[in-house]
């Protein structure tokens, strides 16, 4: 079993060298799918031993789905540029690559961290993905928002995944408007209907799951800090969607006109 490891980015120089060496103990060759990057991910991933392959960002499935036509090998493991491997993960993969006989796709458990704090709460962990997979039976969805592998026979595997999500409060609210932009997108070519109530619906709807569901009380501040700004993302999402609506619907006047 030899396997192609896959990692997509948009300005990640400050990532791309510690998550190539991540990933070099258990892969054969390394791909790195660029968005034109305008520092110097691209250099430092060639000098790793990486083969950069640049294109155009085509939302998130399409893109991590470019490496298949030019992986080397059956197996691809993918993960992000603010992503690691920890010791457990690797030894995991060290042990299946010696054996015979595999299903579709394997899957980690992650760890998401905001700085240097492990984020147990708010559904934030186990956070298990598949990122292991066969391309001839399994590939990652074919959407724009944040995607996943279709893979039919799934074995979950020992160690995590590191995901340094954020660096601070302010990269998880900056992020967060970020999101509920790209999901009020979605929304509209969905055709999903709102009204003046759906923002604050979605907004309690959201924090309540959060924080008490998914006990984000237990996380303290981080956990409170989360549940809000998760509740902002679907507040705005929906706010967002309904002054598209809007946008939309004077345009076609001022046209008719």
């Amino acid at each position: 079993m030899k396997i192609t490891g896959n990692i997509i980015t948009l300005n990640e120089e400050h990532n791309i060298e510690a998550c190539i060496r991540s990933l070099q103990s258990v892969c054969d060759e390394i791909i790195v799918v660029d968005s034109s990057s305008s520092d110097k991910t691209t250099a430092l991933a060639e000098a790793l031993g990486a083969k950069v392959i640049v294109q155009p960002y085509l939302g998130d499935g399409p893109q991590k789905n470019v490496v298949i036509e030019h992986a080397a090998h059956a197996w691809i493991l993918s993960i992000d540029a603010d992503e690691r491997l920890d010791d457990e993960m690797t030894e995991a993969i060290k042990a299946v690559k010696k054996k015979e006989g595999h299903p579709d796709a394997y899957s980690f458990k992650r760890k998401n961290y905001i700085g240097d704090r492990w984020i147990k709460q708010c559904g934030w962990y186990p956070d298990v993905c598949v990122r292991l997979y066969n391309k001839e039976n399994a590939r990652f969805k074919d959407v724009a928002g944040h995607s996943s592998v279709e893979a039919g026979h799934v074995v979950q595997l020992d160690g995590n995944i590191i995901h340094y999500s954020y660096k601070n409060y302010h990269d998880l609210l900056y992020k967060t408007n970020r999101f509920s932009s790209r999901g009020a997108k979605m929304l509209m070519e969905k055709n999903r209907k709102a009204n003046g109530f759906s923002p604050f619906v979605h907004f309690i709807a959201a924090f309540f799951r959060k924080y008490f569901l998914q006990k984000g009380f237990l996380q303290g501040l981080d956990g409170l800090t989360i549940s809000l700004t998760a509740s902002i993302n679907s507040y705005m999402k929906y706010a967002k969607l309904i002054e598209m609506r809007k946008s939309t619907k004077q345009s076609s006047s001022l046209w008719e006109q």
